[in-house]
């Protein structure tokens, strides 16, 4: 399954060169680069990290699924006619059809490819907010994943993102794996004061850097030896690099007898879960994958979109049995910048639209249920006369996540999530008290 992570401005030019290119004038250069994000560079694939509470138990992992996944053909509206109506090549099949889907209340029911999540739908711990998504109108990915990433539709001079903000919020003792990314680059959501500890996906995960020969580790640690906060800085770093390294060297000896893991969501979920057990101090994740932008031979219960969810339902139901008792003390966000249009266009796809699906799971959820506020598919229900309308700004269930899992206060939420819209009843209840 493809995955990408987007790129944050300039991160390309702060990339390491070769070991022998380093000296202190240009670390220091480097250092100031990124002095204004808080990323402390310690390589491609290892970055310095301090945040949560390491007494907290409560944890949140955040999937991103780039390209703005179908909503409406991920948690189907099946109990609106308009729906077959305006599908008629991709719509999801009824409840007992061939490839049909499975029911959840009656009214909406779940893509069969994500049969795999059915059980945490039943036992409580899967929820959905439906016509969800931002406030903004725009149709651009790339304005519409930054404005979700640094959680202010519309501002574009936002400089981090509302996760990292989540970090600075949550008081106590700093470690350096507490907030872990997952992917070639720290994310737009992560970016900020606090930096975050970052691995790469897959194989790159365990590749080996310059930094790692002993040789030039052992310069690098006598010339940021002092007290000063480069140095501070660099210790921080290569101690999130060592317990990285050395937890995914556990890993790689229990699968598949030390041989790489290959690619795919549920190799990914299996890692993460992994490391949270060897490593209780992360407080924090976040995953993204591509490959949602389905203009072109969508498909219905099979084709491009279900060979897509498969894997993902897959990897999150396999992340809820390998996270074992640490599941009831997680909840996962699954979100999209925006969903598709209501019709199918000509080419068996659907294009930019509006309202999506959110999905929240975990433990500590209220699941068995979708909530928001449905506005219905009629014609003058719909947004722009094409697509589900935003009833539920995004910002609403994750601030409940943090209310009432992580337990901040309306002020610090309002840190977070500067200009929120007033809290709504559309999501009371998502998260048990």
């Amino acid at each position: 399954m493809a995955k990408e992570l987007q790129p944050i401005d300039g991160c390309a030019a702060c990339s390491p060169g070769p070991a022998a290119s380093f000296s202190r004038r240009a670390f220091i250069r480097r250092a100031a680069i990124l002095s204004a994000s808080g990323i402390v560079l310690l390589s491609p694939h290892a970055w310095a990290a301090r945040s949560l509470d390491a007494t907290s138990k409560r944890r949140l992992i955040v999937v991103f699924l780039r390209g703005a996944v179908d909503g409406l053909n991920v948690v189907v509206p099946h109990g609106e006619s308009a729906y077959y109506d305006a599908r008629p090549t991709i719509a999801i099949g009824r409840m007992g059809a061939d490839g049909g889907l499975v029911d959840l209340d009656g009214h909406f029911g779940l893509h069969p490819a994500l049969a795999p999540l059915e059980s945490q739908w039943r036992d409580g711990t899967l929820a959905f907010v439906h016509a969800c998504g931002s406030p903004d109108p725009t149709r651009s990915h790339f304005d519409a994943q930054d404005f979700m990433e640094s959680g202010t539709p519309g501002i574009k001079t936002t400089q981090d993102g509302w996760l990292n903000r989540a970090l600075a919020v949550i008081p106590g003792t700093h470690g350096p794996t507490q907030a872990l990314s997952l992917g070639p680059t720290v994310p737009r959501i992560l970016s900020g004061k606090l930096p975050v500890a970052n691995i790469a996906l897959g194989r790159a995960a365990e590749r080996p850097m310059p930094m790692d020969r002993p040789v030039i580790e052992a310069a690098f640690d006598r010339l940021y030896a002092g007290n000063d906060s480069i140095s501070r800085a660099y210790r921080d770093g290569r101690e999130a690099r060592k317990r990285l390294m050395s937890e995914l060297a556990g890993d790689m000896a229990q699968a598949n007898a030390g041989a790489p893991s290959p690619d795919g969501f549920s190799d990914d979920t299996d890692r993460l879960a992994r490391l949270i057990g060897r490593d209780p101090a992360i407080r924090v994740a976040f995953m993204a994958l591509g490959g949602w932008d389905t203009h072109i031979s969508q498909g219905a219960a099979n084709g491009q979109l279900a060979g897509h969810l498969k894997p993902l339902g897959e990897g999150l139901a396999s992340l809820a049995k390998r996270l074992g008792p640490s599941y009831q003390d997680t909840v996962i966000l699954v979100i999209s910048e925006f969903g598709r249009t209501m019709h199918e266009n000509g080419n068996g796809g659907t294009d930019h639209g509006h309202g999506n699906v959110m999905w929240v799971m975990g433990g500590p959820v209220k699941g068995g249920k979708v909530y928001g506020k449905w506005p219905g598919l009629s014609p003058g229900s719909l947004y722009q006369e094409r697509d589900l309308a935003v009833t539920t700004d995004f910002r609403e269930p994750i601030a409940a996540v943090l209310r009432s899992h992580l337990q901040f206060s309306d002020s610090q939420i309002d840190r977070v999530f500067p200009g929120r819209p007033p809290s709504s009843a559309h999501v009371d209840g998502l998260i048990k008290l």
